[in-house]
């Protein structure tokens, strides 16, 4: 039988990445304790007056079809909340609604490139990013984003990137799986050789809520001069301790919003009105469990660059924003990989390696901040030892 090429374009970049995660798992089933540190997940609860807001909506009737573009009343709360933060003016008829950001991705991706077309793209990149521009047929064109310089992307490794089939310039920031926010000045810089080449700038934003103390966001959509080449992506998923609610959304030219609305009716129709309305009440008011998490992200960040930082050859970089931080594990010989996988058997603690987000993390680990301290103190520890270990047998 025969299949579609895009099966072979995403051979590979599904689960596999995720295959340390899978076997912690497995072994955890199994009745292993296993220290998880793999998967991003808020460590709070959904507030309960958003649950609340989704069962009383439920109750009501709000179970019935939506349509493509989204729930009217998210519509103009959203159009509201980027208007406030942004500083200029957004009207309903730019944004469109999606189950979480991971298809509003998918959706913005496949109504901007195709067959032929290049995508422009830090490297290390969220797992998801590589498949979700060769789904389209376009080629991703990663660009490497360095620790001496902060993981920030960097104008001129950009320029150096751009050919003429360059379609998208590709931002994340805050950033996952580095923690990196690019400042004003960055976007700016960015922002002029996008407008220079004519290229989209496709941003997502879904840590905006969580970047910690003394470093400021900023986005595309907050330069007028780059208004007609702009599209955030977001959800409230983090913000809001969500995930499993699957509601996220783009805004841009109002332009682009109508051609994208053939497309999100021929996906999906339209998401739950009832998760619409809870969706509306988060973005109208601040969030009750981002400022929690930052302050506890931020600590935790902390507590593993004291601990592992100069220990057993092992380096941390501390992140900006977000749920990780970074251990560049390549002083014990191995790469992020092998690390990983003799980590999860000799002290059953579960990261995820630097190679499932891109080749220039090499020998490096992604660690989630979303355990308590003692839990985070303990899996430092093993993680130490075992690099120790590693030291030693090599010597």
């Amino acid at each position: 039988m025969k299949y579609a090429s895009i099966t072979e374009r995403l051979a590979g970049l599904g689960g596999a990445k995720w295959e340390i995660h899978a076997r912690a798992r497995k072994m955890k089933a199994a009745g292993t304790p296993v220290l998880e540190f793999t998967i991003g997940e808020p460590d709070a609860p959904c507030p309960p007056e958003l649950i609340e807001t989704a069962a009383r909506s439920m109750e009501s009737g709000r179970t019935g079809y939506s349509n493509g573009r989204g729930e009217p009343g998210l519509l103009r709360a959203l159009a509201a909340r980027y208007s406030t933060r942004r500083g200029r003016h957004f009207g309903p008829e730019q944004v469109m609604c999606f189950p979480g950001t991971q298809t509003t991705l998918f959706a913005v991706l496949m109504a901007l490139v195709e067959s032929g077309d290049e995508v422009i793209i830090g490297d290390p990149m969220y797992a998801t990013y590589e498949g979700l521009i060769r789904a389209t047929g376009a080629q991703p064109v990663p660009v490497t984003l360095r620790p001496e310089h902060g993981f920030r992307l960097r104008v001129a490794d950009v320029a150096a990137a751009i050919t003429p089939r360059s379609r998208v310039l590709f931002l994340n920031t805050p950033h996952n799986p580095t923690g990196a926010v690019l400042t004003r000045d960055d976007i700016a810089a960015l922002g002029a050789l996008a407008v220079q080449h004519d290229l989209w700038i496709v941003s997502d934003e879904v840590y905006e809520d969580l970047v910690f103390d003394g470093v400021a966001f900023a986005s595309p959509l907050d330069l007028p001069e780059l208004a007609e080449r702009s599209i955030a992506c977001a959800s409230i998923s983090k913000s809001h301790a969500a995930p499993g609610f699957r509601s996220g959304w783009c805004i841009g030219p109002a332009d682009f919003a109508d051609r994208l609305l053939p497309l999100s009716e021929t996906m999906l129709f339209g998401n739950q009105p009832f998760i619409a309305d809870m969706t509306a009440q988060a973005v109208n008011h601040p969030s009750a469990v981002a400022p929690g998490m930052v302050d506890r992200f931020q600590r935790r960040a902390g507590l593993i660059h004291d601990r592992l930082n100069g220990t057993a050859g092992l380096r941390v970089h501390r992140p900006d924003a977000g749920m990780f931080a970074l251990i560049d594990v390549r002083e014990t010989g191995l790469s992020g990989e092998a690390f990983a996988a003799s980590l999860l058997e000799a002290e059953h603690v579960a990261v995820m390696p630097g190679e499932s987000f891109g080749a220039a993390l090499s020998g490096w680990l992604r660690f989630a901040l979303s355990q308590p301290d003692d839990i985070v103190l303990e899996g430092c520890a093993r993680i130490a030892r075992h690099a120790a270990r590693l030291l030693d047998k090599a010597a």
